[in-house]
């Protein structure tokens, strides 16, 4: 008879565990996919570092004797370098290129989105590139009334920050000899600000230093900026990772929802089971309730427990959800027949088969939801599906074939005991007629071997007849002796 309780148990167990997969998988395809996003975005910026270093190559270092001679080459290689790096440092994240290479002598050198850019990389004179910048403006008033702005070495503006910084009062007290300070670079640059047309806000740094864009040190300078974006790369998946693997916070709702569901099936069962009884729910007593509540809070910690276990098995073990649950399912009935043993209402062999028949169910249960899942790849009801037919085909089986299967070993066994009667009356039978026989060979044996040559003669012969020697092969005349040992 189909145990319809355990069925539907069954199948609300390898729900809640095909749901925790669900939720697995989903992070899953989540980390996949930004793994692999962030994967094209490395190989588009290592690709646009590397058709900058060919430009660089081509159209600057080896055009001639060298786009803008032995001391304006580095000027044109910064300005290609800051669009390849800067562009290449947006794709790395997934962004679009903003940086573009105006490449036509007009006032502006880039252009990042709607803002024009002027790049001035001078370091003759110790100006810290500002003496460029206000020649520049003054050749190009409008400039920056249009939006431009100017961008020097990174290293230069790092160095008109600190000096801004410093006072008047500190300045006169700066050590001069060791050359990190000049006290005329602290005035030009004070000057230049607090007296100019040029604000702060108009200046910005550069991606790269004066040194790192000079001929034979800008293709160590891109060698360190792969570097630096393969790190970079590295920490985005990294936090990607970081993001969507297990954490506690989904654990305890997995747990919690989990307890819910299995308090709430073992609520609405027990209810069902009063009412089979013939009790109607408005006659339930204060015991009937004590039995559903009891039977509701025991599911309660189990669904918790099952949920927690399951969420850790399989984001922490390889461990398919549904043989996860199957584990958890096994552990609580081993787990109570082994108090039942401790209590003495279970004996070893008892516990022993009991513990193996829970297994086998549970094995069922995780077989048939994984194989449901697979022919019906829809999250929870294929292995709830899977479950149901796959435990009530079991169920029948089991019930069926338990009869069937009792009379063929009882018919199996009647007839071992049968022919076991049968072989050992003829065993017997056989053991005394080679009693008998040997008797009968020990007898002639002992005659043939006699004191008395006449006796031994004749019986000796006896003996040969016996043992099936032919009689024309027997030496029992005087002439077939003489024959043998003379012809």
């Amino acid at each position: 008879m189909i145990e319809a309780e355990k069925v539907i148990k069954s199948g609300q167990e390898q729900a809640v565990a095909s749901w925790i997969n669900y939720l697995n998988q989903i992070r899953l395809d989540r980390l996949m996919e930004n793994l692999q996003k962030e994967e094209s975005n490395l190989n588009e910026a290592m690709s646009t570092i590397n058709e900058t270093l060919k430009m660089i190559s081509r159209d600057i270092v080896n055009n001639g004797k060298g786009r803008g001679g032995q001391y304006g080459m580095h000027g044109f290689i910064a300005e290609v370098a800051e669009c390849g790096i800067g562009n290449a440092r947006e794709q790395v994240e997934g962004k679009l290129p903003i940086y573009e290479w105006i490449n036509d002598n007009g006032p502006e050198d880039l252009r990042r989105g709607a803002t024009f850019i002027q790049q001035k990389f001078v370091n003759s004179g110790g100006h810290l590139s500002l003496q460029a910048i206000q020649m520049h403006l003054k050749d190009y008033p409008d400039f920056l009334d249009n939006g431009g702005v100017y961008q020097i070495p990174e290293d230069h503006y790092e160095k008109i920050k600190w000096l801004l910084f410093i006072s008047e009062k500190e300045a006169n007290k700066m050590p001069t000899s060791t050359g990190e300070f000049s006290l005329k670079q602290w005035r030009e640059v004070h000057e230049f600000f607090e007296n100019g047309d040029i604000p702060l806000d108009k200046v910005e740094p550069s991606k790269l230093e004066y040194g790192e864009v000079q001929k034979d040190t800008y293709e160590q300078t891109f060698a360190k900026e792969k570097d630096r974006l393969k790190k970079q790369n590295q920490e985005r998946k990294d936090r990607a990772y970081n993001k969507i693997k297990p954490s506690l916070e989904e654990g305890t709702n997995v747990t919690a929802t989990a307890a819910a569901i299995e308090g709430a099936m073992s609520l609405c069962m027990a209810i069902a089971n009063k009412r089979k009884a013939g009790k109607k729910i408005n006659s339930f007593d204060a015991e009937d309730w004590k039995d559903i509540a009891g039977s509701t809070g025991k599911s309660t910690i189990k669904g918790g427990i099952r949920g927690a276990s399951i969420y850790t098995l399989t984001n922490f073990t390889a461990t398919p959800a549904a043989v996860a649950s199957a584990i958890v399912t096994a552990s609580f009935g081993i787990a109570e027949q082994a108090y039942l043993l401790k209590e003495g209402k279970l004996d070893e062999q008892k516990f022993i088969e009991n513990s193996e028949i829970l297994c086998l169910d549970a094995s069922v249960s995780a077989l048939s939801s994984f194989a449901g899942q697979v022919l019906i790849p829809i999250p929870v009801l294929g292995a709830v599906l899977g479950n149901t037919i796959g435990t009530m085909m079991y169920q029948i089986a089991k019930d069926n074939l338990s009869a069937r299967e009792q009379q063929i070993f009882e018919e199996y066994v009647q007839s071992v005991h049968k022919l076991d009667a049968l072989l050992q009356e003829q065993y017997q039978k056989f053991v005394d007629e080679i009693g008998k026989d040997m008797q009968l060979f020990m007898d002639l044996l002992d005659r043939a071997f006699a004191p008395d040559v006449r006796i031994a003669f004749e019986d000796s012969v006896d003996l040969a007849k016996s043992c099936g020697v032919p009689m024309d092969e027997i030496l029992d005349s005087k002439e077939k002796i003489t024959s043998y040992f003379t012809d």
